[in-house]
């Protein structure tokens, strides 16, 4: 094992994303010619793997994968950025869940119509003596809330030793609630809202009570607001011309368990924010690593 390396573990989603990039989405009836187009393993916990191996971790993908043929797309991509996959479901025959994306040109705005991972759930036991195994070496967890039961099972394991656990809160999803507990680090976007939660105000006290002691919620271009032990800061974005947004929070995501080993919450929040605005300034979630 590489002493200065760090391992981080990522639970969630694995998709096929099939990404384009246009002069605006498509109206009823219309047919558009895409100005570019790119073909790339989505998901957050996958995307925000390969931004954590970019930087110089180790990552390691728990999710449901397959072994149908369109996998293959997946893998080579996820070989290519050095992230090992751990498949929960290695036997499953059908196709592997496909996001289309259209990137708007001028703006960087995107519009996505995708199968989330509703029909894909595992049970805890799919999780192989490996991983446990495995987790010896884990310096983080992320979970994207993607495959709940796995990562409820991982996340009270993770909590056992001493590992930090992150929540990507893009949306909420039931069960969020039973591994809320065993958090560390929630970073949440401003669609983030827990049960009866319809302020910001409301949210940063809900995650509070559930004893999670450094929370953020990004606004895009807008500042993120922080509670780190429960003070209050805001955290400015830089200001860019954004060519394509989508997958910016993933990046965020992984960027931070990567900087939160080497650095205090708020740093780890700044230095994160440099990486997903940079990748706002290329098409598609891979061209900025080149």
């Amino acid at each position: 094992m590489d002493n200065n390396q760090y391992y981080g573990l990522f639970v969630g989603l694995i998709t096929l994303d099939l990404i384009y990039l246009a002069s605006s989405p498509p109206q009823n009836n219309q047919k558009l010619v895409a100005s570019d187009y790119t073909v790339a393993a989505g998901g957050p916990a996958t995307n925000a793997a390969v931004t954590f191996s970019h930087l110089g971790g180790k990552a390691e993908l728990l999710g449901v994968l397959g072994s149908h043929p369109m996998t293959q797309l997946i893998r080579t991509d996820l070989e290519k950025y050095k992230v090992t996959i751990t498949d929960l479901e290695a036997s499953f025959q059908n196709p592997p869940p496909v996001s289309s994306i259209i990137v708007t040109q001028t703006t960087g705005e995107r519009a996505v119509i995708s199968i989330n991972a509703v029909k894909t759930q595992v049970s805890p036991q799919a999780i192989s003596k490996n991983l446990l195994e495995y987790l010896k070496y884990i310096d983080i967890v992320l979970i994207d809330g993607h495959q709940i039961e796995v990562s409820y099972h991982v996340a009270q394991l993770a909590k056992a030793r001493n590992i930090p656990v992150v929540i990507d809160g893009g949306s909420w999803k039931p069960g969020f609630e039973k591994i809320l507990p065993f958090v560390d680090f929630a970073i949440c976007s401003a669609n983030f809202h827990p049960p009866n939660c319809r302020t910001e105000q409301d949210t940063f006290a809900y995650l509070d009570q559930m004893g999670i002691p450094n929370i953020a919620i990004t606004h895009g271009e807008q500042p993120i607001s922080c509670m780190s032990e429960q003070k209050i800061l805001t955290i400015n974005v830089p200001s860019i011309q954004p060519t394509d947004t989508l997958g910016a929070g993933d990046i965020f995501h992984g960027a931070f368990c990567y900087y939160i080993l080497q650095h205090d919450f708020t740093e780890a929040i700044r230095c994160s924010v440099k990486v997903a605005a940079r990748s706002c300034q290329y098409f598609g979630t891979r061209r900025w690593l080149e």
